[in-house]
């Protein structure tokens, strides 16, 4: 093996379901910022609950990234059950290297093909003979090693992480990752090959370590978000399980419903009676919730809703990513029901991005749909203390006790003075059915026409600021994006730049309302565009065609999940066509 750069690797650990290559990676991830890196893990699932195929897939750097590289430089395989599975999403090289334990069992024929150097390490046979020990924890030995991680900080790692488990399980995990460490096969092939020193500057601020969910859960409660509703579904059920606790400790609460259709409707009544309120799910419970969502722009009350995208449709690819659900989030509601669509571009920006959904929520009255996806929801980065700027927004516009309140006022604004249950003077009726200003149900013409403009006028009016995309970089070509793909398309376009090809890119944060003369200025002196997404049906694309009158020259990259689009794909394209 051509030994990787040693500012930049990346490590998959497979192996079938409960055989720890997840925990082995997670803490393999801890350790490299423990020892000053950055770094990316992504889970890789079968659909299976347990027993299927299992794969931590992890990129260590001395720079922050956020997407995986375009190929692997080691594969350690913990079993080879239902390992074909992987082949298209670990792509190796010729110079790549594998661990494998000889006996679990015989080895692919896809990997035998690649002709690649394999180290036989017999794991559990090296862990049988440890009390309480784990080959994942051999694994993780033998990974640090070739990593140069400090044998002491792994030590401590273990301690803090298995100390509920008991002694005899923390003892066990020590030895197992000890005779890893010190296997004479891996400490012969690391010494035989080079170790290049990192010469750049050392980081000295804060890393977080941080999941795309786990930052929705920050950036919600940052927005004031106190109340939570929603059904389990995978994969944004650990978004809700890191909320419950840390909603509890503000004064909040989390609630699971019996289904998706019950979630929306007690965020909508949350927020009716004055509470900021959130659900999370995935497509099939987005599809359930259309109709309640309509409830809640008709009566203007703000709701949010997280959207951790999967493969589709109906049940589909449930523990792959996807960016799918685009047309249902923009266009899935029946009638003219405007609302907000957000996608959050990076594991920092679900921070931003959430907040951002619910303050705007609050604000406009209305819904707020944040879109994110498995890749970035269930994956976690080593990453500097995220900061970012949002611009100032008002509170929700709550009436006070008024003779003749009118809760649909047409104001200039659009925005009419929300009063809650109980306000003196202030009772209406909020439900789905058309009113006119006063909340009075109504089939006028008049009426309907008149709380039709009023719901478009306060999004379509509203000054929305910069945050509407992230734009960086400068050139005559540019990549126009949106969601996760983002961060792809920016280190490509940094390996284009490098190259001597300036490279901008373009990755859009607010979706609905489309901000058509942003764009075009944020396009000017561009000549080719390449629209990126990951979607079968080119969803992106044609969303840019119905709202943005693109002069460019356009091509499209898009493909649908599991399957990631890597940074190599992109330079290769665009290279070509240049």
């Amino acid at each position: 093996m051509k030994p990787a750069h040693s500012c930049d690797i990346s490590l998959a650990i497979t192996g079938s379901g409960g055989a720890g290559a997840i925990t082995a990676g997670e803490l393999l991830l801890s350790l490299a910022g423990n020892n000053g890196c950055f770094g990316m893990m992504r889970r890789s699932f079968g659909p299976q609950i347990r027993g299927g195929e299992a794969a931590a897939l992890v990129r260590i750097s001395h720079c922050p990234v956020e997407c995986m590289n375009d190929a692997f430089d080691l594969l350690l395989a913990l079993d080879w059950q239902n390992a074909e599975r992987f082949a298209d999403e670990i792509a190796l090289r010729p110079d790549s290297l594998i661990i494998a334990d000889p006996d679990a069992g015989e080895i692919p024929e896809a990997i035998q093909g690649l002709g690649v150097e394999i180290i036989p390490v017999p794991m559990k046979a090296l862990a049988k003979d440890i009390p309480a020990g784990r080959p994942n924890m051999v694994a993780l030995g033998l990974l640090s090693h070739w990593l140069g991680i400090c044998p002491d900080e792994a030590g401590r790692l273990i301690d803090h992480v298995f100390h509920a488990k008991g002694e005899a399980v923390v003892q066990g995990s020590r030895a197992a990752f000890d005779r890893g460490f010190t296997e004479p096969l891996i400490v012969e092939a690391r010494e035989a090959r080079p170790r290049p020193e990192h010469s750049g500057p050392a980081f000295d601020g804060s890393r977080w370590d941080l999941s795309g969910n786990e930052g929705c859960g920050v950036g919600a409660l940052r927005g004031g978000i106190r109340f939570a509703a929603a059904y389990p579904i995978t994969p944004a059920s650990d978004l809700l399980e890191w909320l419950a606790p840390r909603l509890e400790q503000l004064g909040g609460s989390l609630l699971q419903a019996e289904d998706e259709l019950a979630s929306i409707n007690m965020v909508i009544g949350a927020s009716f009676g004055g509470v900021p309120a959130l659900t999370a799910t995935s497509g099939p419970g987005m599809a359930l919730m259309l109709e309640g969502l309509g409830l809640a722009v008709a009566a203007e009350i703000p709701a949010v809703v997280v959207d951790v995208m999967r493969g589709g449709p109906s049940t589909g690819v449930p523990t792959k990513s996807e960016q799918a659900d685009l047309n249902m989030a923009l266009y899935g509601m029946h009638g003219d029901a405007p609302h907000l669509v957000l996608g959050a571009l990076d594991h920092a920006d679900c921070i931003l991005t959430a907040e951002w959904s619910v303050r705007l929520a609050e604000a406009l009255q209305t819904v707020a749909i944040m879109l994110t996806d498995q890749n970035l929801a269930q994956s976690r980065v080593l990453i500097p203390e995220p900061q970012y700027e949002l611009p100032e927004i008002p509170p929700r516009l709550q009436a006070g006790p008024v003779e003749g309140y009118q809760r649909y006022a047409l104001t200039p604004s659009g925005v009419s003075p929300m009063a809650i249950p109980g306000t003196p003077s202030c009772t209406y009726v909020a439900d789905g059915l058309e009113h006119d200003q006063r909340g009075k149900p109504s089939t006028a013409a008049a009426d309907h026409q008149a709380q039709l403009d009023k719901r478009l006028r306060k999004l379509a009016d509203f000054d929305f600021g910069d945050c509407w995309a992230d734009i960086r970089g400068e050139g005559e070509t540019a990549i126009l994006t949106w969601g996760s793909s983002a961060a792809v398309a920016r280190e490509a376009a940094e390996r284009l730049s490098v190259n001597g090809q300036a490279t901008r890119v373009i990755a859009l944060r607010l979706l609905m309302p489309a901000s058509p003369a942003k764009l075009a200025a944020a396009l000017a002196g561009v000549s080719r565009v390449l629209v990126l997404e990951q979607s079968h049906g080119r969803q992106f694309l044609l969303y840019l065609r119905a709202w943005y009158d693109i002069t460019a020259e356009v091509r499209t990259l898009a493909r649908p999940g599991p399957l990631p689009i890597t940074p190599g794909e992109i330079v290769a394209q665009i290279e070509e066509w240049s």
